[in-house]
This record gives structure tokens, C-alpha cells and sequence, in this order.
């Protein structure tokens, strides 16, 4: 098996829980879709087949020191009072519950790349694929496709996996990620290979 590391992305309270803040948009997709049930067996399927497991969570200080005033997305965050570390909404789903030795990945920004301990976690594991799912398509999991790929690494997007905020969003974001990584659906996936 090339050497794997499944991300699975922005997947907490806040964003993908049935009571969590975006339960009316978000939380719609991710119901409807299945996601949390996808990607649980995907957790399964690639704990098998001993690919390492990461979570990456966009969180901040409560007084949101590391959020940029000028970001549409960051300062609704602080506005609504969410994405603050250590809170109930930054915890990752219980349905796709880390274990230990799972890698945490926190951001401050969209991109699971930018100013985060990722790209050395994927050089001292020696990674040579990355397959990623998450929430949102258009937002995280297009931000670490494109990043990904142009670090050179193979990438496996989970379509089943995530969702957008709409079903049209999730759509249009997967049929401009096909440019940048393989496109499949969580139970089709070889991961052994």
C-alpha cells in the first residue's frame, strides 16, 4: 500500500452536528447525504488497511487573536461566537471520533496547509497520497486538493464524503476538483493499493 494519510476535514459540532451552529445549511447537507455515516466507514476501511488517520479543525483563541478582520468567513465566526477552541463546537464529531494516535490538525485559516504542522507531518511520515473528505468541498477539501497537488502529492477527494453548504455548491466544487485529484466514492475506494 503507498504510504497514506486520510484527512478528514472541518468535521465538527459547529459545522456538521444535527444541534450544532449550522445545522439549517450545513447540517442539511450532511443529514441528507449521509456524510457522517460515509465517512465513518471510511475511517474503518482505512484503519485497516493501516493508512494514518488526520483530523484537521479550524479553531481560534476566544478572543479570536489568529481570525482576520478583513475575512468574510472568520469574521462571522467571531460574530456568531464560533470556531473557538476548547468549546463543544471545535470537538470532532462523535460519529467519526478521533483515537489518540489520529494526527490534530488546527487551523486558523480555509486551507489545512497554511501556517499548520501538516507539511511536516506528511514529510516525517513519508506520505505519498493524501486522501481527504470533508466540509466544506468548495472550502477546505478544494483549498488541500489544489495545495496537495502542487506539492506533488497523489490525491483522493471522498465524494461521499463531503458536502457543501447546497448540493448545487458541492456539485460545481467536484466538477472543478477533477482537475486536481481522483474523484470517487468512499466504499469504491482500494485502499490497499
Amino acid at each position: 500500500m503507498k504510504k497514506t494519510l486520510f484527512l478528514i476535514m472541518d468535521m465538527m459540532n459547529d459545522l456538521v452536528a444535527a444541534d450544532g451552529f449550522s445545522a439549517k445549511s450545513y447540517g442539511v447537507q450532511v443529514a441528507e447525504r449521509g456524510i457522517l455515516e460515509n465517512t465513518a466507514a471510511a475511517i474503518a476501511a482505512a484503519r485497516g488497511a493501516g493508512a494514518q488517520i488526520g483530523f484537521v479543525r479550524v479553531a481560534f483563541s476566544p478572543d479570536y487573536r489568529e481570525a482576520p478582520e478583513n475575512s468574510p468567513i472568520f469574521s462571522g465566526a467571531r460574530k456568531n461566537g464560533i470556531f473557538k477552541i476548547g468549546t463543544w463546537g471545535t470537538e470532532i464529531h462523535s460519529a467519526v471520533a478521533p483515537r489518540a494516535n489520529d494526527f490534530d490538525i488546527v487551523k486558523h485559516r480555509v486551507s489545512p496547509f497554511y501556517a499548520t504542522p501538516l507539511e511536516a507531518i506528511l514529510r516525517a511520515n513519508r506520505i505519498e497520497r493524501i486522501v481527504m473528505c470533508g466540509v466544506s468541498t468548495n472550502g477546505v477539501v478544494h483549498s488541500g486538493a489544489r495545495e496537495a497537488h502542487d506539492r506533488d502529492y497523489e490525491v483522493v477527494i471522498l465524494e461521499d464524503c463531503c458536502a457543501g453548504v447546497s448540493a448545487d455548491e458541492h456539485r460545481d466544487a467536484i466538477a472543478c476538483l477533477g482537475r486536481y485529484a481522483s474523484i470517487v466514492q468512499g466504499s469504491a475506494f482500494a485502499w490497499a493499493d
